[in-house]
């Protein structure tokens, strides 16, 4: 066999390489992001994590023991601008900080973020102080949600659940039904909080605001945002809603 010689060049993502670890059974997150940060110079490497046919307590817990080896599936060579953990409500019981410290454990990030921080930072952008949350899961997934949002100092007004359990069917909720969830619980709070990164909500956002002349962030909108603040790469990130100031998916 003839030995041919060659050139190294520069990373896949000349603009910035994020990270991204995905619910095994999340089939909505993946692509979401695929739309907003669509770009060639940015790489977006994905991993997947075991979660359970459930989303429980029992299982975000067993999702704490292996986060760190679901980061080092991503790859050890690339230099991540951030890393994204892509679970709401295991955030929340995990803890922000914690999730960082695990993600870290299994690959190198100056920066780590999840939809509840993504969240918040996005509450904070738009001057929120109250907000109504769309979530899919039963009471005891859904309830620290709510409580995260208060403990950060904003008043929660409203809350819905559609009782969900099974990780299946949250990926087939109709966006027709969440829109009618919003529509419901959104009252008189500043913004409309819809919770769940398997939850299809890209689609509703801008006419939900429309309808109701008030901020709809979601899941996986905020966490794109939040990606891409702080990789420095906000200029090419297409989203939905007032968080993206009206550029679109």
């Amino acid at each position: 066999m003839q030995s041919f010689p060659y050139d190294l060049t520069g990373p896949i993502g000349s603009r910035a390489t994020l990270g991204l670890i995905v619910l095994q059974v999340d089939e909505t997150l993946e692509q979401d992001m695929r739309r907003m940060l669509p770009m060639r110079d940015v790489a977006c490497h994905v991993s997947r994590i075991p979660s359970g046919d459930e989303l429980t307590p029992d299982t975000i817990a067993t999702m704490e023991r292996t986060l760190p080896a679901a980061a080092a599936l991503l790859p050890p060579a690339a230099e991540f601008d951030v890393i994204g953990y892509g679970c709401t409500s295991g955030t929340t019981l995990i803890g922000a900080d914690c999730v960082a410290d695990l993600v870290r454990q299994g690959a190198a990030s100056a920066r780590v973020t999840d939809p509840l921080s993504a969240a918040l930072a996005a509450l904070e952008s738009l001057g929120i102080q109250s907000l109504a949350i769309v979530s899919p899961y039963v009471e005891n997934v859904s309830a620290p949600v709510r409580e995260a949002f208060v403990g950060r100092g904003y008043e929660v007004n409203a809350t819905v659940s559609f009782g969900e359990e099974v990780e299946a069917r949250v990926a087939r909720i109709d966006p027709a039904s969440i829109r009618a969830a919003a529509l419901s619980v959104a009252g008189d709070a500043d913004a409309v909080f819809l919770s769940c990164t398997n939850l299809r909500t890209l689609d509703i956002i801008e006419g939900l605001e429309a309808e109701l002349g008030k901020p709809v962030l979601s899941s996986n909108q905020a966490l794109a945002w939040h990606m891409a603040k702080l990789a420095g790469i906000s200029d090419v990130c297409l989203g939905p809603g007032l968080l993206f100031g009206g550029k679109r998916v």
